[in-house]
């Protein structure tokens, strides 16, 4: 029993350096099982078979903008943590990797927009109603637009106007 005039002090351990990661599963994971609930594997497989695989490096890049959301850069340096790409049974790419897979998707995004709402459909029940694309960032690359003196890369690459 504690007496009234007693005084303890609470005293927290020395925190001592290690090279311990911390990964945040809780995104992947999340990303992982709506994939494979809505059969996105099937939706993105059939646009690319060679190299690596399509559909990990859209759940990485899925689960890092659910992270961390900085740009495609720091995208490639996140998902080449070694404790990520064994996560997505991926081997160590270049950054180039994921800007053409970016593009990839942008070639094909019709069908895999119809394909998404077909098994968000199938899926939930959804009554069907029309649908307004919103894009809040637009990229633009040249010297024509008057408005291109206003932007910026979020890469940060100066041959990138």
């Amino acid at each position: 029993m504690i007496r009234s005039n007693e005084h303890h002090k609470t005293e927290s351990l020395p925190t001592i350096p290690n090279k311990n990661i911390c990964v945040p599963i809780g995104s992947i994971l999340a990303v992982q099982y709506f994939y494979e609930k809505l059969n996105f594997c099937d939706i993105f497989s059939k646009h690319k078979s060679k190299g690596l695989d399509l559909n990990s490096l859209v759940i990485g890049l899925l689960s890092y903008k659910l992270t961390d959301n900085f740009s495609i850069k720091e995208a490639g340096k996140w998902l080449n943590q070694k404790e990520i790409l064994d996560i997505l049974n991926l081997e160590s790419f270049h950054e180039r990797v994921l800007y053409r897979t970016l593009e990839l998707l942008g070639r094909n995004k019709e069908e895999i927009l119809c394909d998404i709402l077909d098994s968000l459909f199938s899926t939930y029940g959804f009554e069907e109603t029309n649908i307004n694309l919103d894009w809040t960032s637009i990229v633009l690359h040249g010297t024509k637009a008057n408005l291109g003196k206003f932007g910026y890369s979020r890469d940060h690459k100066p041959d990138k106007l």
